[in-house]
């Protein structure tokens, strides 16, 4: 990647950075982490793991496509630092996905070629959001084995789990015919981007056609490596609501595995539906507090959980721009 764009990105992720930490209470943050003590280290450590599955399916994903005369080798961890910086990207972007992707694809075209590094980008992304829904479906059937049930929260999860039924749908359309053309097509009838959209697809129509082929032959010729790749962001998901079962053994030691991973199911779908808002700053201490509330948990244990989690994202947002500049010039 060019040096002019690497800088790019940092300056954009530390101003953003500064904006994250300039909404913290320094001293409700040294009180939390004081209380938390050990618990909240172990946090911090659980998402170094956390990203080995997200490279992972990521990896996998590259792997499987057809490669070309041109390409170059690189590590396992060169894609692991490449994910954590794209994550933290991510993470101070308004719309989420909107920072880390151009970053990644820049970072791995001089290795397999833009057109592969686009597809295996978009493929990644579509699999990421995809398990999210499964997640979330998933999240409704255990609330119905496990809580007890009142007639407003049945409508809830009905329209919960035919909203993540109906968008799987959409994702296994769109891994069968692929969704970059479909998605510049959607993009020409949206007012203000629309112009650009039109001459973008004329002028790239061709490899866009040859980004959707790539996509579509993933889940066509190569169904175990499309499962596997999903099943390692399934297993994140699931395996990431021990970082709320941590914070909530310092304060609830009768807190259970099964109701963190419903906190963070219902606290990440609030969260996302404000994903236009930067860090989702107040959506997702918000789904911290409707989540917790629900499962019949005091709303100071949910502030709690909600401040030691915002500051995890902060430390490895930190790590994830301060690995940008560990960048090697190729």
């Amino acid at each position: 990647m060019k040096k002019k764009y690497q800088n790019g990105f940092l300056i954009f992720g530390l101003v953003v950075l500064a904006l994250m930490v300039s909404q913290l209470d320094f001293k409700e943050v040294w009180e939390g982490i004081q209380r938390a003590g050990y618990w909240f280290l172990a946090v911090v450590l659980l998402w170094a793991v956390l990203y080995i599955f997200n490279t992972g399916a990521w990896w996998i994903i590259i792997k499987s496509g057809k490669k070309n005369e041109g390409d170059k080798p690189f590590s396992f961890l060169w894609l692991y630092k490449i994910t954590v910086s794209g994550f933290a990207l991510n993470y101070a972007t308004p719309g989420g996905l909107m920072g880390g992707e151009p970053y990644r694809i820049m970072s791995l075209s001089p290795y397999i070629g833009t057109e592969r590094a686009t597809s295996s980008v978009l493929l990644y992304v579509m699999t990421h959001i995809f398990s999210h829904f499964w997640f979330w479906l998933l999240s409704c059937v255990l609330y119905v084995i496990t809580q007890p049930m009142n007639i407003p929260m049945g409508i809830l999860l009905a329209c919960v789990a035919a909203f993540c039924l109906t968008a799987i749908w959409f994702f296994l359309k769109g891994y069968k015919k692929g969704i970059a053309v479909s998605g510049m097509r959607i993009l020409s009838h949206i007012p203000f981007v629309k112009k650009w959209a039109k001459r973008f697809f004329e002028n790239h129509a061709e490899q866009l056609r040859t980004i959707d082929l790539q996509i579509a032959a993933l889940h066509g010729q190569n169904p175990r490596t499309f499962f596997c790749a999903v099943g390692l962001e399934l297993t994140c998901r699931v395996v990431s609501a021990l970082e709320i079962l941590f914070i909530l053994l310092v304060i609830m030691p009768s807190a259970n595995y099964l109701q963190c991973i419903l906190i963070l199911a219902f606290t990440s779908l609030f969260a996302n539906m404000l994903f236009f808002i930067p860090l989702q700053l107040g959506g997702r201490e918000g789904g911290f507090l409707l989540s917790t509330k629900g499962l019949a948990i005091g709303a100071r244990e949910g502030i709690f959980v909600a401040l030691l989690v915002r500051l995890r994202e902060i430390i490895w947002t930190a790590i994830g721009l301060l690995l940008i500049k560990l960048e090697k010039k190729r």
